[in-house]
């Protein structure tokens, strides 16, 4: 069948209907199931002579289903058939064999590029809460500032060095006249000095501590 856009597109749907009444469907329209078939093509290739071939093969198979299912109810009522249409299903709607492939790869492409477009925003959303929040935070931070500068600044300050200091391997004491004691026994790659024997004039050997 041929699109709005001037396009070929292979396709394949099912039509579920059932008798209404029984006399209409009998007496009023000669061979009912072949008149059927030709309605539902008819109202098929006039549904897609008005979408375009991505609506057709993609989004757009939804409201061609609903447009064919009430065009085919109304031309079999005013034909007086007996008939109900139920429902329409496109169970296949693709592009000619020969560019199907290419088909195939320019939707997976869209689907891509929506993909990212849809992960951008979800990325400009989530950096937009948290600079709002943080504007937040400032907004607090200025507040208490206002009231009491040296101790917000102070505290502001003690913040800041824990954030800096806390990965360093360092001990910084601020105690003048003070001298820390230092372990260098115990500090890691330094070995307690081992102890001297030395003879005494009775023979017994007393030990000397070294290295004090």
């Amino acid at each position: 069948m041929l699109t709005g856009d001037q396009n070929i597109i292979d396709i394949a749907y099912s039509v579920r209907w059932n008798v209404r009444d029984p006399e209409s469907f009998l007496f009023n329209v000669q061979n009912p199931e072949e008149t059927i078939q030709q309605v539902a093509e008819s109202t098929m290739r006039a549904a897609l002579s008005g979408v375009t071939l991505n609506a057709a093969i993609g989004e757009g198979r939804g409201e061609i289903e609903a447009r064919v299912s009430e065009n085919m109810q109304r031309v079999l009522d005013f034909y007086r058939s007996g008939v109900r249409i139920q429902g329409v299903a496109i169970k296949q709607a693709d592009p000619p064999a020969a560019v199907n492939d290419a088909f195939k790869a320019v939707s997976a492409a869209q689907q891509a590029a929506e993909s990212d477009v849809n992960q951008a925003n979800a990325y400009a959303l989530q950096l937009a809460q948290i600079s709002q929040g943080e504007a937040t935070a400032f907004d607090k931070v200025f507040e208490e500032y206002r009231l009491a500068p040296e101790v917000t600044r102070r505290r502001l300050y003690y913040e800041t060095m824990e954030r800096v200091l806390q990965k360093v391997d360092k001990t910084i004491i601020e105690a003048p006249g003070v001298t820390p004691y230092l372990p260098l026994t115990q500090t890691p790659g330094r070995q307690p000095p081992a102890a001297v024997i030395e003879g005494s004039p009775s023979g017994n050997a007393q030990p000397q501590g070294a290295g004090r």
